[in-house]
């Protein structure tokens, strides 16, 4: 990405925004540099300025979103003390991104993940990678606190986790109800021995 200043930050910042808002709604094989640019009222030649082609723009929404995610990590781990109020807030983040009609990022690239360049593969792992690390390290706390329990490994308990989530979010998708994902995603903190109201 070309480093910018001043209005040029701000315009890469919506760039960003704009192309974030359409990958999660249509995927990243369903918009152009053209939809960005109708969108924003600006030229081509103004996106290919900040972002030189799709790839890079695709791997700067990646990190970008990649980060924000963990900071709500970081927010969790620093606001909520028990592994079950822990993955209560994990769920909301999930939450939040369909309540506002949208996918999961990373989910939407995961679905596209054979056509994507390869350092936007990469990032989509992190993700996965960077998620279920954290999940199956609160599952291992609270399985030694006694407040979860797993009937298999806590990594294995991520992994469903996270692909749960994931699979309830496009389940939930057609009929536009944030209450579908947070009834599947009810069962799920179930399995690992949450109790929600």
């Amino acid at each position: 990405m070309t480093v910018t200043q001043g209005a040029d930050l701000g315009t890469a910042t919506r760039i960003l925004d704009t192309a974030e808002e359409l990958l999660q709604v249509r995927g990243y094989n369903a918009f152009s540099y053209a939809d960005v640019a109708s969108a924003l009222k600006l030229t081509k030649a103004s996106l290919h300025y900040h972002f030189p082609s799709k790839a890079e723009l695709g791997v700067a929404l990646v990190t970008r979103y990649s980060d924000r995610f963990a900071e709500g990590l970081d927010r969790i781990d620093d606001t909520d003390n028990s592994p079950p109020s822990k993955l209560v807030a994990y769920v909301d983040l999930y939450a939040q991104v369909i309540a506002g009609g949208r996918m999961c990022l990373c989910g939407m690239l995961a679905a596209e993940y054979p056509t994507l360049p390869p350092p936007m593969q990469a990032g989509v792992r992190s993700f996965i990678d960077r998620n279920q690390g954290w999940l199956a390290g609160v599952l291992d706390h609270g399985t030694a606190a006694g407040s979860l329990h797993t009937s298999g490994s806590s990594a294995d308990a991520a992994m469903m986790l996270l692909a749960g989530l994931e699979g309830a979010m496009l389940v939930a998708r057609p009929y536009a109800d944030v209450e579908r994902f947070r009834s599947a995603a009810r069962q799920l903190l179930a399995a690992v021995g949450v109790r929600t109201h």
